[in-house]
Formats: C-alpha cells, structure tokens, sequence
C-alpha cells in the first residue's frame, strides 16, 4: 500500500489514507471525500482536480507534460508545486506523499 496525506486548504486538517500501486490520485482523494471535482474525469480538459503537492515530494514525480502545464495555468491558486491529481499515478516511489488542497477552487459542475 501507498500512504498518501491529504491537507486541508487552511491546513487545519490533515488525513493519510492507504491506496493500492497504480491508483490515480485524484480517485484516491475523491474516495476520501476531499474536495477535487475532476470534471473533465481524468481527460486532462479541466483543472478541477488541482492539488498542490509539497515540495519535498513534488520532486519525486515524474515531471509534467505540456497538456497538463497548460491545464494549470488554468488553475485557480496554481504555485510552483502544483500538479493535477488526475495525472498523478501512485508508485511506491511517492509513498508517504503530501497534497494540499488549494485555497480555492474552479466549480466547472455549478454546484
């Protein structure tokens, strides 16, 4: 199993759940409840499963492609560690990874 630590937008709540290799990220944290949208469901056409991923660990992934570079210039409150989960698959090279929850977020559903 990977653990991954999931922190709140304002930082005052911090969860570490358990996912299998190969899991995409952004289906590990909708199953934990956090909120990622992830409207465009992994096709890379929207920036609603924007996370940003701490520094320590942002090194450690694979870097991003252009497609997602330019998803996240798109991104509300995107920083320099900024990643989309969609496009982030679990290896036991990220485990114990940590993704905060951007302060705000792009509602594509109108909810």
């Amino acid at each position: 199993m990977i653990r991954v630590r999931f922190v709140s937008a304002d930082g005052a709540d911090t969860r570490e759940v358990a996912a299998a290799e190969g899991d995409r990220l952004l289906e590990v944290a909708q199953a934990d409840g956090q909120p990622l949208e992830g409207t465009c469901e992994g096709q890379m056409a929207c920036s609603t499963c924007h996370v940003i991923v701490a520094a320590d660990d942002f090194a450690r992934l694979p870097p991003a492609r252009e497609e997602e570079e330019d998803m996240l210039d798109l991104a509300t409150g995107a920083t320099r560690t900024s990643r989309l989960a969609c496009q982030i698959v679990l290896v036991p090279e990220l485990d114990g990874m940590t993704v905060r929850m951007p302060p705000e977020h792009r509602d594509m559903q109108g909810r």
